[in-house]
């Protein structure tokens, strides 16, 4: 049985707040993006797993966060003539449409303050601090049971043990590496030429490592491929994303492996993002009802794997025992 993955990083003006030169385009668009992204996994029954930044479920803050060991001029954004609106700061019910729709979405986590967790400068102490903030964030907001998935900002690996230290059981890992025909280009262009060719994206497995945390790999960032490099396809493949996009999907159906895309909400800053979001959905809809392909959310995949192994090394251990 195939199955599709589709993770969100939720993290409104919080991806952006360590920049010099935000992009005003996504970030003026980011809770209209969020809504408009949870309309179209309605419209097509996706549910999703939405990693949320912690300080997204505050209803309000000091802007300090003086317990917190964050480098100097962390939150400075949180305060003075040049803070962040208070509507990129916090989600002020976005959280509560995404818990409370019809589709059986799941909420992640993304950090507490989208700190780097695989950077040279985070510590254990700001790992764990940024784990428990959010962990804590998120229950006092109402999140049950505790948030189970993880996703890296900026897809930076790192700080297991923080991790494993507050529950988490899996985390969205890096697109790998052996994607053959797929990974023979470099730079954005190799996607596109990929469309063109017959190469898709690859499909992963999920593996539980040392640590009992379940590594649940990207497949395909869904907005890979924007300006003029997607405007020169669209001619000749269409949207080249979508095009790879329904290849990983065909793949996942056809194989039982598993496809899982990502994106974030302000990724849909123009009516063509949210088109070609509906692009691959319709094909998804059209996909599962043919097929015995699921859409399942990061937190199921890896309560699956973490029920194979425990089973397999329960028959290891039997078969071990009957044999003394």
């Amino acid at each position: 049985m195939g199955t599709v993955v589709l993770s969100v990083d939720a993290e409104l003006g919080w991806g952006f707040h360590d920049f010099a030169e935000p992009p005003r385009d996504r970030l003026a668009n980011a809770r209209r993006g969020w809504q408009t992204l949870l309309d179209l996994c309605e419209e097509y029954r996706v549910p999703a797993t939405w990693a949320v930044v912690g300080h997204l479920f505050l209803d309000e803050c000091d802007g300090r966060h003086g317990d917190h060991p964050a480098p100097p001029g962390w939150f400075d954004h949180e305060r003075g003539s040049d803070r962040m609106a208070r509507s990129l700061r916090f989600a002020d019910g976005l959280i509560e449409r995404t818990a409370t729709a019809d589709v059986d979405h799941e909420i992640g986590l993304h950090t507490f303050s989208h700190v780097e967790m695989g950077a040279s400068g985070t510590t254990a102490r700001l790992a764990d601090a940024e784990l428990s903030a959010a962990v804590d964030a998120a229950r006092e907001w109402g999140v049950d049971p505790r948030p189970r998935s993880f996703v890296f900002p900026r897809n930076d690996v790192g700080n297991l043990q923080a991790l494993a230290d507050h529950g988490i059981t899996c985390y969205r890992g890096t697109t790998p590496t052996d994607r053959r025909r797929f990974d023979r280009y470099g730079g954005v262009d190799r996607l596109v030429r990929a469309a063109l060719g017959s190469a898709g994206p690859p499909l992963v497995e999920p593996r539980r490592d040392s640590l009992g945390l379940v590594d649940v790999p990207a497949s395909l960032f869904l907005f890979s491929v924007e300006g003029i490099l997607r405007s020169a396809a669209e001619p000749f493949v269409g949207d080249p994303v979508a095009v790879l996009a329904r290849r990983g999907i065909d793949r996942a159906a056809a194989s039982d492996g598993l496809f899982h895309m990502w994106l974030h909400p302000n990724n849909l800053a123009g009516p063509q993002d949210a088109a070609r979001l509906a692009e691959i959905f319709e094909h998804l809809a059209r996909v599962r009802a043919r097929t015995d392909l699921e859409v399942r959310t990061m937190g199921d995949v890896a309560a699956t794997v973490r029920d194979e192994t425990e089973a397999a090394s329960t028959a290891v251990v039997a078969d071990g025992a009957e044999s003394t």
